[in-house]
């Protein structure tokens, strides 16, 4: 009898893990939110202009041919019935019977009771915030060359990234060397116009990379003028103004957040045992409970090889699907990976990595992430037009600010609008 696997989330892990289990031979149900998985490692380039939007979200239905692709979210699990209760956009809910559940529900953006934050500052975890984000920024170039007061000026120059891990380090310095490149077309303004600011609450930047390496990133950035405020959190954000735990306020029209991420709130209420992170707790074998099993970001799996849980990664993610697939319809063996090291983009040819313990860094550490990413897009098509793009636009694209993309509804209201006003 063929065998009923639901796979909850449609991320990398998830992803992965529905492509291996149809090969296998199984009936795949794919649950996911949105009917697109999103490459999250190349957002900063997606913002910077040097990777198109479309070619890093992949349509789940081509991307897993075979499988039932369900556009729903998981809101309850009966382990002992083996069903599974999800609900779709438009309110009505659908009881899936399984023999083994996957759930591989990722990641989101961990926040912290920061007055004015939700109101005021932009996160970076989707593809539309990373447009948007590269879109107001270059608005704000706009905004600072055509108007006269140098407090509007000023303001609309300053620019705040809140978390100094890989997210916000990439972010940051595409976007600051996207406006290096771009700059020159506004006769008014220069570089030493702008004001890009780092906050982080840890003593140091880049806290998953060896300390040599996040000691060259600081230097590097700070080389290009940017401020690095280690030790230091974000106090409150009101319009115009950020406050900092030091007492600093900084004005400024845009705060990209991006302090982390934290497991899918999710586990917690499905009544599985979850770690204090909030990750369900899995055997070394990537089980939960019998017919349950947990893969990628959301899943405390043991580390064979350094101890405790595993780090949440992308490496991490595929392998452990890769593993689990072989565990749903084979033998059973215990999940056991040696991390191969981390690469980290510090903007156009420049970048930091460690791999196997081998320290690179500046154009070679960036050819490297260049080449890992672009091997490791969940499809061939991705694959060949992120490259192709890469290698027309080796010294970077042309942006241009698409103010519509915030309120694409706009343009038609207003001209609803001045059809109605009288005439004269």
């Amino acid at each position: 009898m063929t065998q009923r696997v639901v796979v909850v989330g449609g991320g990398y892990a998830g992803l992965t893990a529905a492509r291996r289990l149809l090969r296998r031979g199984c009936d795949v149900t794919l649950v996911n939110p949105h009917g697109y998985m999103t490459y999250q490692p190349l957002l900063p380039e997606t913002a910077a202009g040097t990777v198109l939007a479309a070619h890093v979200v992949v349509p789940l239905r081509s991307a897993v041919p075979g499988a039932h692709v369900l556009a729903g979210s998981l809101t309850l699990l009966d382990t002992k019935a083996r069903v599974a209760t999800c609900s779709t956009s438009d309110g009505t809910t659908q009881r899936i019977e399984y023999d083994e559940v996957v759930l591989a529900l990722g990641s989101v953006a961990r926040t912290f009771p920061v007055p004015g934050l939700a109101e005021h500052a932009v996160g970076f975890r989707t593809v539309e915030e990373a447009q948007h984000l590269g879109s107001r920024i270059l608005s704000r170039l706009e905004l600072a060359a055509s108007t006269t007061d140098a407090a509007t000026r000023e303001r609309a120059l300053t620019f705040v990234f809140v978390g100094g891990g890989y997210a916000g380090i990439e972010a940051l310095a595409e976007l600051e060397d996207m406006v290096r490149r771009v700059i020159f077309r506004y006769e008014q303004l220069t570089m030493a116009d702008t004001r890009w600011v780092l906050v982080e609450a840890t003593p140091r930047i880049l806290g998953q990379l060896p300390e040599r390496l996040a000691t060259y990133a600081t230097t590097e950035l700070a080389g290009r003028g940017i401020e690095i405020r280690t030790g230091t959190a974000l106090a409150s954000l009101t319009d115009g103004h950020a406050v900092l735990s030091d007492g600093t306020t900084i004005r400024t029209d845009t705060v990209v957040w991006t302090a982390g991420v934290v497991a899918n709130p999710l586990l917690r209420a499905l009544g599985l045992q979850c770690d204090p992170a909030g990750r369900v707790v899995t055997d070394k074998h990537l089980r939960v409970v019998d017919g349950v099993w947990a893969i990628g970001d959301c899943a405390a799996v043991p580390d064979l090889v350094t101890g405790g849980p595993c780090a949440p990664t992308a490496q991490h993610a595929v392998r452990q699907a890769v593993r689990l697939s072989k565990n749903l319809t084979g033998r059973v063996r215990p999940y056991r990976h040696k991390d191969a090291g981390a690469v980290a983009s510090l903007g156009l040819h420049k970048g930091v990595a460690e791999l196997y313990g081998v320290s690179v860094r500046g154009r070679l550490a960036w050819l490297v992430h260049r080449l890992y990413h672009g091997s490791r897009l969940p499809c061939s098509r991705r694959k060949l037009l992120v490259n192709l793009v890469w290698l027309l636009g080796a010294r970077g694209r042309d942006p241009v600010a698409v103010t519509a993309l915030e309120s694409p509804r706009s343009p038609l209201r207003d001209a609803v609008e001045a059809s109605e006003r009288p005439a004269g």
